[in-house]
Protein backbone atom coordinates (compact mmCIF):
# COMPACT_ATOMS: atom_id res chain seq x y z
CA UNK A 1 0.00 0.00 0.00
CA UNK A 2 1.18 3.38 -0.81
CA UNK A 3 1.98 5.83 1.88
CA UNK A 4 -0.56 7.97 0.66
CA UNK A 5 -3.14 6.00 1.88
CA UNK A 6 -3.86 5.04 5.25
CA UNK A 7 -6.10 2.19 5.70
CA UNK A 8 -8.88 2.04 8.43
CA UNK A 9 -7.98 -0.01 11.33
CA UNK A 10 -11.40 -1.65 11.76
CA UNK A 11 -11.58 -2.00 8.15
CA UNK A 12 -9.47 -5.75 8.20
CA UNK A 13 -12.17 -8.72 8.59
CA UNK A 14 -14.46 -8.57 5.06
CA UNK A 15 -12.18 -10.25 2.20
CA UNK A 16 -14.88 -8.03 -0.05
CA UNK A 17 -12.68 -5.19 0.29
CA UNK A 18 -11.67 -2.55 2.65
CA UNK A 19 -12.27 1.49 3.88
CA UNK A 20 -9.10 3.40 4.15
CA UNK A 21 -8.17 7.45 3.03
CA UNK A 22 -6.57 9.91 1.32
CA UNK A 23 -5.88 13.53 1.57
CA UNK A 24 -8.01 13.68 4.20
CA UNK A 25 -11.37 11.83 1.90
CA UNK A 26 -12.98 8.29 2.47
CA UNK A 27 -13.24 5.39 0.05
CA UNK A 28 -13.49 2.11 -0.38
CA UNK A 29 -11.50 -0.67 -2.28
CA UNK A 30 -13.71 -3.63 -3.98
CA UNK A 31 -12.16 -6.75 -4.16
CA UNK A 32 -12.08 -8.73 -7.22
CA UNK A 33 -13.63 -11.69 -4.77
CA UNK A 34 -17.15 -9.50 -4.34
CA UNK A 35 -17.28 -8.37 -7.78
CA UNK A 36 -20.16 -10.85 -8.71
CA UNK A 37 -21.85 -9.64 -5.84
CA UNK A 38 -21.11 -6.13 -6.19
CA UNK A 39 -22.79 -5.81 -9.88
CA UNK A 40 -25.84 -7.91 -8.89
CA UNK A 41 -25.73 -4.71 -6.13
CA UNK A 42 -26.24 -2.25 -8.90
CA UNK A 43 -27.96 -4.65 -11.79
CA UNK A 44 -30.91 -5.60 -9.28
CA UNK A 45 -31.91 -2.34 -8.53
CA UNK A 46 -31.12 -2.93 -4.76
CA UNK A 47 -28.17 0.30 -4.71
CA UNK A 48 -30.48 2.88 -6.09
CA UNK A 49 -33.71 1.66 -4.02
CA UNK A 50 -31.56 1.91 -0.35
CA UNK A 51 -29.42 5.08 -1.86
CA UNK A 52 -33.15 6.68 -2.45
CA UNK A 53 -34.87 5.96 0.68
CA UNK A 54 -31.86 7.24 2.61
CA UNK A 55 -31.27 3.48 4.17
CA UNK A 56 -27.70 2.91 2.56
CA UNK A 57 -24.89 5.91 2.14
CA UNK A 58 -24.77 7.15 -1.64
CA UNK A 59 -20.91 6.28 -3.61
CA UNK A 60 -19.68 7.83 -6.42
CA UNK A 61 -16.93 5.70 -8.61
CA UNK A 62 -13.73 7.14 -8.17
CA UNK A 63 -10.26 6.61 -10.75
CA UNK A 64 -8.29 6.69 -7.46
CA UNK A 65 -5.14 4.31 -8.03
CA UNK A 66 -6.17 1.24 -5.44
CA UNK A 67 -4.08 0.90 -2.61
CA UNK A 68 -3.79 -3.08 -3.63
CA UNK A 69 -4.37 -3.18 -7.38
CA UNK A 70 -3.43 -6.66 -7.87
CA UNK A 71 -6.98 -7.65 -6.42
CA UNK A 72 -8.80 -4.57 -6.95
CA UNK A 73 -12.33 -4.52 -8.95
CA UNK A 74 -12.75 -0.85 -7.94
CA UNK A 75 -12.41 1.80 -5.83
CA UNK A 76 -15.79 3.88 -5.01
CA UNK A 77 -16.39 6.96 -2.35
CA UNK A 78 -18.91 7.01 0.15
CA UNK A 79 -20.31 10.07 1.70
CA UNK A 80 -18.07 11.31 4.09
CA UNK A 81 -19.44 11.23 7.91
CA UNK A 82 -18.81 14.37 10.50
CA UNK A 83 -18.59 11.61 13.19
CA UNK A 84 -18.76 8.15 13.59
CA UNK A 85 -20.34 7.03 16.71
CA UNK A 86 -20.66 3.12 18.44
CA UNK A 87 -23.46 1.65 19.52
CA UNK A 88 -22.57 1.67 23.03
CA UNK A 89 -23.16 5.37 22.72
CA UNK A 90 -26.52 5.41 21.61
CA UNK A 91 -29.67 5.17 23.32
CA UNK A 92 -32.53 2.66 23.48
CA UNK A 93 -34.63 4.39 20.74
CA UNK A 94 -31.37 4.87 18.99
CA UNK A 95 -30.44 1.01 19.18
CA UNK A 96 -34.21 0.20 18.40
CA UNK A 97 -34.00 2.19 15.82
CA UNK A 98 -30.63 1.26 14.00
CA UNK A 99 -32.02 -2.81 14.50
CA UNK A 100 -35.29 -2.00 12.26
CA UNK A 101 -33.57 -0.24 9.78
CA UNK A 102 -30.84 -3.24 9.53
CA UNK A 103 -34.02 -5.81 9.12
CA UNK A 104 -35.96 -3.32 6.53
CA UNK A 105 -32.55 -3.39 4.30
CA UNK A 106 -32.76 -6.78 4.93
CA UNK A 107 -36.52 -7.49 3.41
CA UNK A 108 -35.67 -5.12 0.73
CA UNK A 109 -32.82 -6.73 0.17
CA UNK A 110 -34.61 -10.53 -0.33
CA UNK A 111 -36.73 -8.74 -2.48
CA UNK A 112 -34.09 -8.03 -5.28
CA UNK A 113 -32.44 -11.30 -4.87
CA UNK A 114 -29.93 -10.30 -2.04
CA UNK A 115 -29.13 -11.14 1.66
CA UNK A 116 -27.17 -9.70 3.98
CA UNK A 117 -24.36 -11.26 5.16
CA UNK A 118 -23.39 -8.62 8.07
CA UNK A 119 -25.51 -7.32 10.53
CA UNK A 120 -23.56 -6.02 12.83
CA UNK A 121 -24.44 -2.40 14.56
CA UNK A 122 -21.42 -0.86 12.96
CA UNK A 123 -22.92 -0.79 9.70
CA UNK A 124 -25.14 1.95 11.45
CA UNK A 125 -24.38 5.43 11.53
CA UNK A 126 -26.45 7.98 12.44
CA UNK A 127 -26.83 11.09 9.80
CA UNK A 128 -29.15 13.53 9.01
CA UNK A 129 -31.21 12.80 12.69
CA UNK A 130 -31.83 9.06 11.25
CA UNK A 131 -29.64 5.71 11.43
CA UNK A 132 -28.30 4.70 7.93
CA UNK A 133 -26.56 1.50 6.76
CA UNK A 134 -22.57 1.99 5.70
CA UNK A 135 -21.03 -0.98 4.20
CA UNK A 136 -21.71 -1.38 0.64
CA UNK A 137 -20.15 -4.77 0.92
CA UNK A 138 -22.20 -6.49 3.08
CA UNK A 139 -25.07 -7.76 0.68
CA UNK A 140 -24.55 -10.98 -1.18
CA UNK A 141 -26.27 -13.41 -3.87
CA UNK A 142 -29.52 -14.62 -2.21
CA UNK A 143 -29.43 -18.78 -2.81
CA UNK A 144 -32.84 -20.31 -2.52
CA UNK A 145 -32.65 -22.41 0.27
CA UNK A 146 -29.92 -20.51 2.33
CA UNK A 147 -30.21 -19.53 5.59
CA UNK A 148 -29.78 -15.68 6.92
CA UNK A 149 -26.39 -16.10 8.12
CA UNK A 150 -26.42 -12.65 9.62
CA UNK A 151 -29.72 -14.05 11.46
CA UNK A 152 -27.50 -14.63 14.75
CA UNK A 153 -25.41 -11.69 14.51
CA UNK A 154 -28.11 -9.77 14.80
CA UNK A 155 -29.65 -11.12 17.73
CA UNK A 156 -26.39 -10.39 19.41
CA UNK A 157 -26.07 -6.96 18.15
CA UNK A 158 -29.32 -5.80 18.69
CA UNK A 159 -31.98 -7.84 20.25
CA UNK A 160 -29.96 -8.66 23.22
CA UNK A 161 -29.11 -5.79 24.30
CA UNK A 162 -32.49 -4.36 23.67
CA UNK A 163 -34.22 -7.04 25.48
CA UNK A 164 -31.51 -6.36 28.24
CA UNK A 165 -31.91 -2.84 28.65
CA UNK A 166 -36.02 -3.15 28.49
CA UNK A 167 -36.72 -5.59 30.84
CA UNK A 168 -33.29 -5.59 33.21
CA UNK A 169 -31.68 -1.86 33.26
CA UNK A 170 -31.03 0.71 30.49
CA UNK A 171 -27.34 1.17 31.18
CA UNK A 172 -26.85 -2.79 30.36
CA UNK A 173 -26.15 -1.48 26.71
CA UNK A 174 -22.74 -0.81 28.10
CA UNK A 175 -22.05 -4.87 27.31
CA UNK A 176 -21.46 -3.80 23.88
CA UNK A 177 -18.23 -2.32 24.97
CA UNK A 178 -17.11 -5.62 26.56
CA UNK A 179 -18.83 -8.06 23.91
CA UNK A 180 -17.69 -6.21 20.31
CA UNK A 181 -19.15 -9.06 18.80
CA UNK A 182 -22.49 -8.59 20.45
CA UNK A 183 -23.62 -9.86 23.76
CA UNK A 184 -23.28 -13.38 23.62
CA UNK A 185 -27.13 -15.28 24.29
CA UNK A 186 -26.50 -17.50 26.89
CA UNK A 187 -25.56 -14.96 29.26
CA UNK A 188 -28.49 -12.41 27.80
CA UNK A 189 -30.99 -15.72 28.26
CA UNK A 190 -29.52 -16.25 32.28
CA UNK A 191 -30.00 -12.13 32.74
CA UNK A 192 -33.12 -12.01 31.45
CA UNK A 193 -36.23 -12.12 34.05
CA UNK A 194 -38.37 -15.56 33.52
CA UNK A 195 -41.91 -14.42 32.17
CA UNK A 196 -39.35 -13.22 29.25
CA UNK A 197 -39.67 -16.56 28.15
CA UNK A 198 -42.93 -16.28 27.56
CA UNK A 199 -42.74 -13.99 25.18
CA UNK A 200 -42.89 -16.17 21.94
CA UNK A 201 -40.63 -13.89 20.21
CA UNK A 202 -37.70 -13.35 22.88
CA UNK A 203 -38.64 -17.09 23.95
CA UNK A 204 -37.29 -18.15 20.32
CA UNK A 205 -35.03 -15.71 19.31
CA UNK A 206 -32.93 -15.57 22.76
CA UNK A 207 -33.61 -18.28 24.73
CA UNK A 208 -33.93 -21.20 22.35
CA UNK A 209 -31.89 -19.90 20.20
CA UNK A 210 -29.09 -19.79 23.23
CA UNK A 211 -29.87 -23.28 23.99
CA UNK A 212 -29.13 -24.47 20.58
CA UNK A 213 -26.09 -22.55 20.44
CA UNK A 214 -24.67 -24.56 23.76
CA UNK A 215 -25.90 -27.33 22.66
CA UNK A 216 -23.76 -27.51 19.53
CA UNK A 217 -20.90 -26.03 20.81
CA UNK A 218 -18.81 -28.48 21.38
CA UNK A 219 -19.99 -30.93 18.29
CA UNK A 220 -18.48 -31.46 14.79
CA UNK A 221 -20.45 -29.66 12.24
CA UNK A 222 -22.27 -32.02 10.18
CA UNK A 223 -23.48 -30.60 6.69
CA UNK A 224 -27.19 -30.61 6.52
CA UNK A 225 -29.26 -30.78 3.35
CA UNK A 226 -32.11 -28.98 5.25
CA UNK A 227 -33.22 -25.76 3.18
CA UNK A 228 -35.09 -22.73 4.30
CA UNK A 229 -37.58 -21.44 1.94
CA UNK A 230 -37.49 -17.59 1.33
CA UNK A 231 -41.04 -17.06 2.56
CA UNK A 232 -39.72 -19.01 5.61
CA UNK A 233 -36.68 -16.35 6.15
CA UNK A 234 -38.89 -13.42 5.43
CA UNK A 235 -40.88 -14.83 8.77
CA UNK A 236 -38.03 -15.17 10.15
CA UNK A 237 -37.19 -11.22 9.68
CA UNK A 238 -40.93 -10.06 10.17
CA UNK A 239 -41.04 -11.73 13.39
CA UNK A 240 -37.82 -10.14 14.56
CA UNK A 241 -39.28 -6.71 13.62
CA UNK A 242 -42.37 -7.67 15.54
CA UNK A 243 -40.04 -8.75 18.58
CA UNK A 244 -37.80 -5.43 18.29
CA UNK A 245 -41.14 -3.27 17.71
CA UNK A 246 -42.59 -4.75 21.20
CA UNK A 247 -39.80 -3.62 23.46
CA UNK A 248 -39.85 -0.40 25.40
CA UNK A 249 -37.96 1.09 28.07
CA UNK A 250 -39.54 0.87 31.47
CA UNK A 251 -39.17 4.64 32.65
CA UNK A 252 -36.27 4.47 35.31
CA UNK A 253 -35.20 7.44 37.03
CA UNK A 254 -31.83 9.27 37.62
CA UNK A 255 -29.97 11.74 38.78
CA UNK A 256 -30.32 14.02 35.83
CA UNK A 257 -33.63 12.70 34.99
CA UNK A 258 -35.62 16.15 35.65
CA UNK A 259 -32.50 18.08 36.05
CA UNK A 260 -34.05 21.68 34.38
CA UNK A 261 -37.02 20.97 36.49
CA UNK A 262 -34.61 21.25 40.07
CA UNK A 263 -32.24 24.21 38.94
CA UNK A 264 -31.36 27.12 40.78
CA UNK A 265 -31.82 29.53 38.39
CA UNK A 266 -34.58 31.88 38.36
CA UNK A 267 -36.44 32.67 35.24
CA UNK A 268 -34.68 35.78 34.25
CA UNK A 269 -31.11 34.01 34.84
CA UNK A 270 -32.53 30.95 32.53
CA UNK A 271 -33.25 33.95 29.97
CA UNK A 272 -30.12 35.27 29.81
CA UNK A 273 -28.17 32.02 30.11
CA UNK A 274 -29.83 30.92 27.19
CA UNK A 275 -29.31 34.35 25.09
CA UNK A 276 -25.86 34.37 25.98
CA UNK A 277 -25.12 31.06 24.65
CA UNK A 278 -27.11 31.92 21.05
CA UNK A 279 -24.95 34.97 21.20
CA UNK A 280 -21.75 33.23 21.83
CA UNK A 281 -22.35 30.28 19.22
CA UNK A 282 -23.12 32.83 17.22
CA UNK A 283 -19.74 34.71 17.53
CA UNK A 284 -17.95 31.66 16.63
CA UNK A 285 -20.24 30.40 13.81
CA UNK A 286 -18.72 27.16 14.38
CA UNK A 287 -19.28 24.30 11.87
CA UNK A 288 -20.14 21.43 14.69
CA UNK A 289 -20.55 21.98 18.53
CA UNK A 290 -19.95 19.24 20.95
CA UNK A 291 -22.16 20.15 24.00
CA UNK A 292 -20.78 17.98 27.33
CA UNK A 293 -22.86 17.50 29.64
CA UNK A 294 -26.27 18.24 27.35
CA UNK A 295 -28.50 16.44 29.47
CA UNK A 296 -31.92 16.49 27.34
CA UNK A 297 -30.75 19.22 25.14
CA UNK A 298 -31.70 22.14 26.14
CA UNK A 299 -28.97 24.35 25.00
CA UNK A 300 -28.14 21.87 21.66
CA UNK A 301 -30.72 23.55 20.57
CA UNK A 302 -30.02 26.68 21.03
CA UNK A 303 -26.42 25.87 19.52
CA UNK A 304 -28.22 23.80 16.30
CA UNK A 305 -29.64 27.13 15.15
CA UNK A 306 -28.87 27.77 11.13
CA UNK A 307 -28.77 24.07 10.89
CA UNK A 308 -25.52 23.57 12.73
CA UNK A 309 -24.02 20.29 13.79
CA UNK A 310 -24.74 19.28 17.44
CA UNK A 311 -23.13 16.32 19.23
CA UNK A 312 -25.55 16.40 22.19
CA UNK A 313 -23.19 13.93 24.68
CA UNK A 314 -24.58 13.38 28.77
CA UNK A 315 -23.66 10.39 31.10
CA UNK A 316 -27.62 9.88 31.66
CA UNK A 317 -28.93 7.27 29.43
CA UNK A 318 -32.32 8.85 30.08
CA UNK A 319 -31.37 12.40 29.61
CA UNK A 320 -29.97 11.19 26.06
CA UNK A 321 -32.77 8.43 25.21
CA UNK A 322 -35.11 11.53 26.08
CA UNK A 323 -33.27 13.78 23.85
CA UNK A 324 -32.99 11.30 21.09
CA UNK A 325 -37.13 10.80 21.02
CA UNK A 326 -37.46 14.53 21.06
CA UNK A 327 -35.36 15.32 18.59
CA UNK A 328 -37.15 12.72 15.82
CA UNK A 329 -40.78 13.74 17.47
CA UNK A 330 -39.11 17.85 16.38
CA UNK A 331 -37.76 16.48 12.94
CA UNK A 332 -34.46 18.04 14.00
CA UNK A 333 -32.09 16.96 11.95
CA UNK A 334 -28.96 18.83 13.13
CA UNK A 335 -28.67 17.00 16.36
CA UNK A 336 -27.16 13.73 17.14
CA UNK A 337 -27.81 12.42 20.99
CA UNK A 338 -24.73 10.52 22.72
CA UNK A 339 -24.25 8.83 25.94
CA UNK A 340 -20.83 9.75 26.98
CA UNK A 341 -19.01 9.38 30.10
CA UNK A 342 -16.72 12.21 30.39
CA UNK A 343 -14.77 11.28 33.38
CA UNK A 344 -14.34 7.74 31.33
CA UNK A 345 -14.92 8.27 27.67
CA UNK A 346 -15.50 5.48 25.78
CA UNK A 347 -11.81 3.74 24.88
CA UNK A 348 -10.11 2.12 21.96
CA UNK A 349 -10.89 -1.50 21.82
CA UNK A 350 -10.89 -4.45 20.05
CA UNK A 351 -7.88 -6.43 17.96
CA UNK A 352 -4.98 -4.42 18.91
CA UNK A 353 -7.06 -1.77 20.79
CA UNK A 354 -7.72 -0.06 17.15
CA UNK A 355 -10.46 -1.96 15.89
CA UNK A 356 -12.82 0.74 17.76
CA UNK A 357 -11.18 4.33 18.18
CA UNK A 358 -11.90 5.95 21.36
CA UNK A 359 -14.21 8.94 21.78
CA UNK A 360 -11.41 11.05 22.56
CA UNK A 361 -9.52 10.04 19.10
CA UNK A 362 -12.55 10.43 17.05
CA UNK A 363 -14.17 13.50 17.91
CA UNK A 364 -12.67 17.03 17.21
CA UNK A 365 -15.26 19.88 16.89
CA UNK A 366 -14.59 23.85 16.08
CA UNK A 367 -16.79 24.58 19.34
CA UNK A 368 -16.71 23.04 22.90
CA UNK A 369 -20.01 23.73 25.42
CA UNK A 370 -19.25 22.84 28.44
CA UNK A 371 -22.11 24.36 30.42
CA UNK A 372 -23.06 23.81 34.59
CA UNK A 373 -20.52 21.06 33.80
CA UNK A 374 -17.39 22.33 35.68
CA UNK A 375 -18.22 21.81 39.24
CA UNK A 376 -19.56 18.01 38.66
CA UNK A 377 -15.78 17.22 36.89
CA UNK A 378 -13.76 19.50 40.07
CA UNK A 379 -15.86 18.51 43.29
CA UNK A 380 -17.82 15.29 42.63
CA UNK A 381 -15.11 13.89 40.98
CA UNK A 382 -11.96 15.30 42.00
CA UNK A 383 -10.47 16.49 38.84
CA UNK A 384 -7.82 19.62 38.58
CA UNK A 385 -8.67 22.87 36.69
CA UNK A 386 -5.42 21.82 34.40
CA UNK A 387 -6.86 17.91 33.65
CA UNK A 388 -9.86 19.60 32.78
CA UNK A 389 -8.48 22.08 30.46
CA UNK A 390 -6.01 19.90 28.74
CA UNK A 391 -9.09 17.68 27.86
CA UNK A 392 -11.14 19.97 26.63
CA UNK A 393 -8.34 21.51 24.56
CA UNK A 394 -7.75 18.03 23.28
CA UNK A 395 -11.48 18.36 22.23
CA UNK A 396 -11.85 21.40 20.40
CA UNK A 397 -9.89 22.95 17.62
CA UNK A 398 -10.77 26.51 18.31
CA UNK A 399 -13.49 27.75 21.10
CA UNK A 400 -14.69 27.10 24.30
CA UNK A 401 -18.05 28.10 25.78
CA UNK A 402 -17.75 27.16 29.28
CA UNK A 403 -19.92 28.31 32.79
CA UNK A 404 -18.13 28.71 36.20
CA UNK A 405 -20.11 27.95 39.06
CA UNK A 406 -18.77 29.03 42.50
CA UNK A 407 -18.83 27.76 45.70
CA UNK A 408 -21.24 30.03 46.77
CA UNK A 409 -23.91 28.62 44.04
CA UNK A 410 -26.55 26.64 45.93
CA UNK A 411 -25.58 23.42 43.07
CA UNK A 412 -22.12 23.69 44.78
CA UNK A 413 -23.49 23.77 48.34
CA UNK A 414 -25.28 20.72 47.97
CA UNK A 415 -22.15 18.39 46.30
CA UNK A 416 -20.13 19.85 49.16
CA UNK A 417 -22.93 18.71 51.85
CA UNK A 418 -22.04 15.29 51.82
CA UNK A 419 -17.82 15.50 51.77
CA UNK A 420 -15.23 17.33 53.10
CA UNK A 421 -14.35 20.71 51.94
CA UNK A 422 -10.41 19.91 50.59
CA UNK A 423 -10.99 22.00 47.29
CA UNK A 424 -8.74 25.09 48.27
CA UNK A 425 -7.89 25.35 44.67
CA UNK A 426 -11.95 25.72 43.00
CA UNK A 427 -12.31 29.53 43.31
CA UNK A 428 -12.55 31.78 40.30
CA UNK A 429 -9.01 33.48 40.08
CA UNK A 430 -7.45 29.99 39.70
CA UNK A 431 -10.07 28.69 37.34
CA UNK A 432 -9.31 31.55 34.66
CA UNK A 433 -5.53 31.18 35.52
CA UNK A 434 -5.34 27.77 34.77
CA UNK A 435 -8.02 28.02 31.61
CA UNK A 436 -5.30 30.60 30.45
CA UNK A 437 -2.52 28.37 29.85
CA UNK A 438 -4.52 26.95 27.01
CA UNK A 439 -7.17 29.01 25.80
CA UNK A 440 -7.33 33.26 25.51
CA UNK A 441 -10.38 34.61 27.57
CA UNK A 442 -12.65 36.48 24.64
CA UNK A 443 -15.79 37.44 26.81
CA UNK A 444 -16.96 37.05 30.44
CA UNK A 445 -20.43 37.66 31.23
CA UNK A 446 -22.10 37.52 34.70
CA UNK A 447 -25.25 35.46 34.36
CA UNK A 448 -27.94 37.78 35.55
CA UNK A 449 -29.56 36.77 39.38
CA UNK A 450 -26.77 34.22 39.67
CA UNK A 451 -23.20 33.82 41.19
CA UNK A 452 -22.65 31.61 37.78
CA UNK A 453 -20.24 33.51 34.93
CA UNK A 454 -20.16 32.20 31.39
CA UNK A 455 -16.97 32.84 29.02
CA UNK A 456 -16.15 32.13 25.35
CA UNK A 457 -12.54 30.93 25.02
CA UNK A 458 -10.45 30.44 22.21
CA UNK A 459 -7.46 27.90 22.43
CA UNK A 460 -4.16 28.85 22.16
Amino acid sequence: MTKDYKKNSASFRDPSGFVFTSDGNVFRQVNQSYKENFDLLNSSGLLKKLTTENLLIKHTDSDLTPPQPDIAYKIIQPEKLDFISYPYEWSFSMLKDAALTTLTIQKIALEHGMSLKDASAYNIQFANGKPIFIDTLSFEKYSEGSPWVAYKQFCQHFLAPLALMAYKDIRLNALLKEYIDGIPLDLTSKLLPVKTKFKFSLLTHIHLHAKSQTHYADKPVKHTSRKISKQALTGIVDSLTKAIHNLNLNRQSTEWGKYYENTNYSEKSFLHKKELVKKFVSDTNPQSVFDLGANDGHFSRIASDNKRVVYACDIDPNAVEKNYVTCKSENNRYITPLLLNLTNPSPAIGWANEERESFIKRANTDCLLALALIHHLAISNNLPFEKISDMFASLTSSYLIIEFVPKSDSQVQILLSSREDIFTDYDLNTFELTFSNRFEILKKEHINESDRILYLMKKK
